[in-house]
């Protein structure tokens, strides 16, 4: 009787706590499909603010597997949409070999227009593919650096006119625990750059901007050039004395009712003592796609780009699937003499485009683009430039 009994309490805890689980399963798959839902389907006033919370999952060949999450808040200042569109994105990232890091991207615009916060911060335990400096270094990296990095970026300008902002430059990178693992350990020639041991270097500068994009993750019509001195002393803190100077033109253009024709180029030119790691590197996810960043590492650099993007294809059934196809050129150069268009190289690519957030005219991109050496896939909220 009493074994008997048992049974049943044990079946009916079992049933009791299956139909808890059960529920909270559909619970969870409701709440999955109502947040992707809004999401897609979002229906809320423009002037709202809109958050987006995703995960990642990523695989590249020194971190193995990478589990992220990403957060993505787009506002209006005061609400107000005649306020340039203000963003704010982090994302925080492990990998299966114990790396680990955070991201903090973001452009806020005033009331009006009238400051503009352009800042960006990274604190990362990551490794660093080191091939050498100059435009001449083997494809095969010289060695693998396991370093732990601080880099943080802030930009306050205020509106001088129009679309004219100036303003105050600091950036803070520290680089500590350096170990430059070899790719070949018996090279007896390899030469361990500036800056190997780690620095700890403090930039302040002067900013000169014209900005009049209106959505800054997706420019359909615009200018936004930059140009940017940072002096780096040991008198306020710094390991090591360099300056440098910073050009960035990006220019949008519509063809036609949806394409958008943007063009960028760049120029990243230092002087003095300049530690590996701050030197101008090229390569990533923004221009000169299909590179490794850092691939090329020099005191100088000059890079282009040109994108074609279609928002969206023409005749899709959703008019929320896009399209880009985009090319670049870039070098990298230790002295002006030593720059020559043989030294150029060339990336390119296509891409498709989802719009995420239509009334705020919000597009996700997934990149796929091809160099000489490798090819890259880059999948992030907004266009690279």
């Amino acid at each position: 009787m009493n074994s008997n009994l048992n049974f049943k309490s044990l079946l009916l805890g079992a049933l009791t706590l299956g139909l808890i689980l059960f529920t909270k399963t559909l619970s969870a798959q409701n709440f999955i499909k109502r947040y992707f839902d809004n999401i897609v389907n979002n229906k809320s006033d423009l002037s709202q603010p809109q958050l987006l919370v995703y995960p990642t999952l990523a695989f590249a060949p020194e971190t193995s597997w990478e589990i992220g999450l990403s957060a993505l808040y787009v506002y209006f200042a005061k609400g107000d949409t005649t306020n340039r569109l203000s963003e704010i994105n982090a994302f925080t990232f492990i990998t299966l070999e114990n790396q680990y890091g955070f991201w903090l991207d973001h452009a806020i615009y005033s009331d009006q227009n009238l400051w503009f916060f352009l800042g960006r911060a990274r604190i990362q335990s990551f490794p660093l593919f080191y091939h050498g400096i100059g435009i001449d270094t083997p494809k095969e990296y010289i060695a693998r650096i396991e370093a732990n990095q601080i880099l943080i970026k802030e930009r306050v300008l205020r509106k001088l006119k129009n679309d004219i902002y100036v303003g105050l430059e600091f950036d803070y990178q520290r680089l500590s625990g350096t170990d430059f693992v070899l790719a070949d350990p018996e090279n007896p020639n390899f030469e361990l750059p500036l800056g190997h041991d780690g620095s700890n270097n403090i930039g302040l500068g002067l900013g000169l901007i014209q900005d009049n994009r209106h959505n800054v993750l997706n420019v359909r019509k615009g200018l936004f050039s930059e140009l940017a001195f940072l002096h780096y002393n040991p008198a306020w803190g710094s390991t090591y004395k360099f300056t440098s100077v910073l050009s960035d033109t990006r220019v949008y253009r519509p063809m036609g009712k949806n394409n958008v024709l943007a063009v960028q180029l760049l120029g990243q030119f230092t002087f003095g003592d300049v530690p590996f790691n701050q030197l101008s590197l090229m390569g990533g996810e923004s221009i000169m796609r299909g590179y490794y960043y850092g691939r090329y590492r020099d005191r100088n650099q000059i890079a282009t780009q040109v994108e074609y993007r279609f928002l969206p294809i023409p005749f899709n059934f959703t008019n929320r699937l896009g399209f880009a196809v985009f090319a670049g050129a870039g070098s990298v150069f230790n002295q002006t003499e030593n720059l020559n268009i043989s030294n150029f190289v060339v990336s390119g690519g296509a891409g498709l485009r989802f719009l995420l957030f239509p009334k705020k005219d919000i597009w996700t991109r997934l990149d796929f683009a091809v160099t000489e050496e490798s090819t890259g896939f880059y999948l992030f909220i907004g266009e690279s430039f």
